[in-house]
């Protein structure tokens, strides 16, 4: 069987080839070079890494069949179109905190920078200037601090200024005081922290509501003495109010790193001796690109082995919480069963969570139930991401919570409607600390069944025989029955045997015990993790 082919469209450290592993064929091209990008994506690939040069627009997209995945080793997305993506069923992942560490240190060196003039004063003794009195900075030591966004790379910043005994407000519509407060932080209005900041540090994504949100009417607000960093997204600070007010000597320095258009290279606030500007170095450090290969190499890995990727930004549901993500290949099982057992792909599927799992957001459950059924079917190459595109128009998914469960402190019913109108459900649970999955109900009959690879199912009438008519042709056939139950309304009433087998049965071994034992049904499921 070929390798599947990843391409390198960026520079990349060798970790990432590392953490790839042999088990892809590897694949290079230089992606800012249009046309050869898109005739190495035209070539046939399954995932494409890039950095932030290469473009991965609607038409790169569509030039790359049978495409799977698009891995930024970073964490901006503006090169990506994700909504195309999310339309062809590719799945755009990134690494989210691999340069946490290094942006935040670089939003301090601009700080630092700024309040002592160090940029313009390199400069003047470079150019034979020894110019002390013209270059008095301030000290950081008492001052407020004040910063937007108070996110993981905003708390970073904090802590690391607080160690310089600065106060640290910050604004965050987002952020729960109580958190603030345990990092010795207190969040205020943005009104607030522009009227009392001495020192301001943007960390904020650019999004329609954050576009010039430090702009005109925010520098009004602000102390002539402010020092303004900007080291997150280009276009949350208003350059060209940002001029006028150093101009004007209403704001008395900034540091930037970020613009909102890049490359820039002559925007009149580098003429000014109060800023000091880099070209977009916050994530540039050995460490931050080898923690971003080595994240997105894991993520393209579990990608195209079809697993639930944690950094995917366009899987329906969102992030994650951790307690509910051991449930998502129980569900996947769960379905597969139900659909097997059923015979044909339910046209809606009802995941309801009872207990204390209830609690977290299990919405994604829904893709979980839809992406097992359609394995079931024989659909191939399904994702977290194309799953609900693959069945749009065929079977749909809903979830519904009740923190209420009467024998287990976590539960899932998974009930599948059929086109004739009858309904077929199974119940699983995850047992112990390990989170062992446990399928405990079939149909109605009460099951303590690990969902092992090979699984048999027959529903018949209960009488003596049964079992050693299927014990018998499996016997002959050479396949080990690993665990056995039978479970039963009533002696003699309906009755159903569940089989864990090492190896699969094939519809000539499933013809042979229908036949001899004289099961209602017998469903032979491999189940696909």
């Amino acid at each position: 069987m070929a390798k599947p082919v990843v391409l390198i469209a960026e520079e990349l450290s060798p970790a990432t080839l590392q953490a790839l592993g042999p088990d892809f064929e590897v694949r290079n091209c230089d992606g800012a070079n249009r046309d050869e990008l898109l005739a190495a994506l035209a070539a046939g690939v399954d995932a494409v890494l890039i950095r932030s040069a290469t473009k991965m627009d609607a038409e790169a997209i569509a030039a790359a069949k049978g495409l799977k995945v698009i891995a930024r080793a970073g964490v901006g997305l503006d090169n990506v179109d994700i909504p195309a993506a999310t339309a062809a069923g590719v799945m755009v992942v990134n690494a989210p905190t691999s340069n946490i560490v290094s942006a935040a240190e670089l939003a301090i060196s601009l700080l630092l920078a700024s309040a002592r003039f160090i940029s313009p004063a390199h400069a003047a003794l470079r150019n034979g200037k020894w110019a002390r009195s013209k270059y008095t900075g301030a000290e950081l030591f008492e001052k407020t601090l004040g910063i937007v966004g108070f996110g993981r790379i905003g708390q970073l910043v904090a802590a690391r200024m607080q160690a310089f005994g600065m106060n640290v407000i910050a604004y965050d519509p987002y952020l729960q005081p109580a958190r603030a407060a345990q990092l010795g932080v207190k969040l205020v209005d943005l009104d607030v922290l522009l009227m009392n900041a001495d020192f301001i540090t943007i960390h904020l994504p650019k999004t329609k509501e954050t576009a010039n949100l430090i702009g005109v009417e925010a520098l009004k607000k602000v102390k002539p003495s402010v020092r303004i960093v900007n080291a997150a997204r280009g276009g949350v600070l208003d350059e060209a109010a940002l001029y006028d007010a150093l101009v004007e000597g209403r704001v008395a320095g900034a540091g930037l790193d970020v613009y909102s258009t890049e490359p820039c290279t002559d925007s009149p606030l580098f003429t000014l001796d109060q800023v000091v500007a880099t070209p977009h170095l916050g994530a540039s450090t050995d460490e931050a690109q080898e923690r971003a290969g080595i994240a997105v190499a894991v993520s393209v890995r579990k990608a195209l082995g079809g697993e639930l990727v944690p950094d995917a930004v366009n899987v329906k549901g969102g992030a994650i919480h951790p307690e509910i993500r051991p449930s998502l290949p129980l569900v996947e099982k769960m379905a597969q069963i139900l659909t097997s057992i059923a015979g044909e792909l339910p046209v809606s599927f009802e995941v309801q969570v009872r207990g204390d799992i209830a609690e977290h957001d299990s919405s994604i459950l829904a893709t979980s139930a839809i992406k097992g059924a359609l394995f079931a079917i024989g659909t191939e190459d399904v994702t977290y991401v194309n799953a609900p595109n693959l069945a749009e128009g065929r079977t749909t998914a809903s979830v519904n919570t009740d923190p209420e469960s009467s024998e287990y402190r976590s539960f899932i019913s998974l009930r599948g409607a059929l086109s004739d109108g009858r309904q077929v459900i199974v119940d699983g649970t995850l047992m112990g600390i390990r989170k062992v999955e446990k399928i405990i109900n079939v149909e109605g009959f009460d099951l303590d069944l690990p969902p092992t690879e090979n699984l048999l199912f027959l529903r018949y009438t209960d009488k003596p025989g049964v079992v050693g008519h299927v014990g018998n042709v499996l016997g002959i056939s050479g396949i080990n029955i690993a665990g056995m139950q039978v479970a039963r309304t009533n002696a003699g009433g309906e009755a159903l045997m569940a089989l864990n087998i090492d190896s699969a049965v094939t519809s000539e071994i499933v013809g042979k015990i229908s036949e001899e034992s004289g099961a209602e049904f017998v469903r032979a499921v491999t189940l696909i993790s």
